[in-house]
């Protein structure tokens, strides 16, 4: 069984949050662990975060990369309604507030998967080593929102994303009109690098500030 376990909630309390942020950890990780490897890297003040935990710590079986099978559809749509239930919970509890989706590996791409969906659009999506589940010829949603800001990026010595699928997912933001950035960072292996935590800081503290994400942190 797939989907969503419990939510942690880190950073202040939502009535001091200035903007919010749901973090999606990848596979075979635990909120606490993106909590170590991200959050505790990251500057930016007055931010309410709720980290989902999977069920069995990953959101479906197969790889990413795989063509989707009806199983692995199924496992991706019941993690996409806990992770939809939480994103509009955070939203209620901070009503008014910006609102970050992001996430590493099969938490990023979940995060694509949810943004292309249409579902509870977030103000911004941070998609650190990510691309679309399944590949080119399976039937998947494609209802982005227009002039979504999308942060995404990818590793050369990543074993789990490869850069083709990472390029396919850039191809499809494109045609979908989302207000994208992406890097490629070459030999970085599975890991978040120093400028893609300064990529999440830069574009929680604009929101913070009341600014559209500028996404302009140096590589």
């Amino acid at each position: 069984m797939r989907g969503v376990a419990d939510i942690l909630s880190l950073g202040v309390p939502v009535n001091r949050a200035k903007v919010l942020c749901v973090f999606v950890h990848g596979r075979g990780q635990t909120p606490e662990e993106m909590e170590a490897a991200v959050l505790r890297r990251l500057s930016a003040k007055d931010v309410t975060f709720a980290l989902p935990r999977a069920e069995g710590k990953s959101w479906y079986a197969a790889r990413a990369i795989e063509p989707l099978t009806d199983a692995t559809r199924d496992e991706v749509a019941l993690s996409l309604a806990g992770l939809g239930r939480a994103v509009a919970d955070l939203r209620h509890q901070g009503s008014g507030l910006p609102l970050v989706l992001a996430g590493f590996s099969q938490g990023a791409c979940l995060s694509l998967e949810h943004a292309f969906a249409g579902r509870a659009v977030p103000d911004a999506v941070v998609a650190f080593t990510g691309c679309r589940v399944g590949v080119a010829g399976d039937e998947r949603p494609s209802r982005l929102g227009t002039g979504l800001p999308v942060y995404l990026s990818a590793g050369t010595a990543d074993p789990w994303i490869p850069v083709h699928a990472f390029a396919e997912a850039v191809a499809e933001l494109g045609q979908s009109e989302a207000r994208l950035r992406c890097d490629v960072f070459p030999g970085r292996p599975h890991a978040v690098s120093d400028a893609e935590i300064a990529m999440l800081d830069g574009i929680l503290t604009d929101l913070a500030e009341g600014r559209p994400p500028r996404m302009e942190a140096p590589r």
